[in-house]
């Protein structure tokens, strides 16, 4: 669905989507995707899915975002990732924020996009004080 305006054309979409994780957790995901386009061409994603880790535990993930388009023609992609679940070898990630950066590139052979990405935990350190 798109709405024009003078200012550009804001739209929603629903998309499914499916692939493979690598690293810490190396699984299969599947989601769906509800992302904005916004009028000045930016996409919002809003993605709900799962993981299927290969030692067998299923984690539920969400995952909202930006993806804006470069001077180059390349769409990057910034965003926050959390995990819930209630699998003991994973629930450490329920307390846990994650960092996405990556990009989305159009596919070689086909139609379509592929999004490429990495997940970075966040640390927190505490709020530095500053006394007067």
């Amino acid at each position: 669905m798109e709405v024009a305006a003078d200012s550009g054309i804001e739209g929603r979409s629903f998309l499914l989507a499916e692939g493979r994780s690598t690293g810490r957790l190396s699984a299969r995901y599947r989601a769906a995707n509800f992302p904005q386009k916004r009028a000045d061409a930016a996409l919002v994603p809003e993605f709900r899915g799962m993981l299927d880790t290969e030692d067998g535990a299923t984690i539920p993930f969400e995952w909202q975002g930006l993806v804006v388009l470069t001077d180059s023609g390349m769409r990057r992609l910034l965003g926050s990732l959390v995990h819930t679940t209630d699998d003991p070898r994973y629930r450490e990630l329920n307390d846990r924020a994650c960092a996405v950066e990556g990009e989305v590139r159009p596919r070689t052979e086909g139609s379509g996009f592929e999004v490429v990405f990495e997940v970075s935990q966040m640390v927190w350190e505490g709020v530095a004080c500053t006394s007067e």
